[in-house]
């Protein structure tokens, strides 16, 4: 009999493997990382806006603003022209945010930005939240007909939630864990593209270790990057120090 890691660890190897790019801070002060992700050839799944770190009194991270911003459009424009998946960040705030502030946003990203869907940063990743996420995300398909919801749980969450979203972030955090993490079970009966993995703390020479990780637990998209969350810094607010080395190990290489 075939194990599921087994499984798992076939059917990767046969996919692609692509980038997905959390967000990084705003292009008025990251305008090379944002420049970074406009040159031609890279494998990228999609790309997040809005970002960040919390923003309101009550703990929510990032979203649209109160406005247009210039700056923002103007690094999701070529992004769309070249076909890369730009997704509207929302907070869900592990499911204690109302439907009516998060329908609110959503409608904003689609408004100013003409976003292809969105990620629901600190997603619930219990059956109890389960409902409610459902719930969630049929709203929003309501609001944007095909969009792509990526469900950031940043764990392995109930396998109901599988049902629920395009991509599942199953892991977001240090390298020193992901190196030791195991892909839950029920994972072998999806294909690997339902599946994201987000590392930080990677060193450069640690790089082909982590794809191998990926793809033995069947991820089918990743970030690495050697930026830490020491110091509550945020890890995913730049570009890695080896980002053009990286790309080149996942898709065509990218020219200096």
């Amino acid at each position: 009999m075939i194990s599921p890691g087994y499984r798992r660890a076939l059917a990767a190897r046969k996919a692609p493997l692509r980038v997905a790019v959390p967000g990084f801070a705003h292009p008025l002060v990251a305008p090379a990382e944002w420049g970074g992700l406009q040159r031609a050839g890279l494998p990228l799944d999609w790309v997040a806006i809005g970002g960040g770190a919390p923003v309101e009194p009550d703990g929510t991270s990032g979203g649209p603003g109160a406005r247009q911003d210039p700056y923002w459009l103007s690094a999701v424009v070529p992004l769309r022209t070249s076909g890369v998946r730009v997704l509207g960040h929302l907070d869900v705030r592990h499911g204690t945010r109302s439907f009516g502030e998060l329908l609110s946003d959503a409608q904003r990203y689609l408004n100013w930005y003409r976003v292809d869907g969105f990620t629901l940063a600190r997603c619930p990743d219990d059956e109890a939240g389960l409902s409610g996420t459902r719930r969630m995300a049929g709203a929003l398909r309501t609001l944007l007909d095909g969009a792509y919801l990526v469900l950031s749980h940043g764990a392995h969450p109930n396998p109901g939630y599988a049902d629920v979203g395009d991509q599942l972030v199953t892991y977001a955090g240090p390298w020193s864990g992901y190196r030791w993490s195991r892909a839950a079970e029920w994972t072998a009966d999806h294909p690997p593209e339902r599946f994201c993995h987000l590392v930080h703390g990677v060193p450069r020479t640690h790089l082909d270790e982590a794809l191998r990780v990926a793809r033995w637990q069947g991820a089918g998209t990743v970030y690495f990057t050697d930026r830490t969350d020491r110091d509550a810094l945020d890890p995913w607010e730049s570009l890695p120090g080896y980002w053009d080395d990286f790309v080149s190990r996942i898709g065509p290489g990218v020219s200096e």
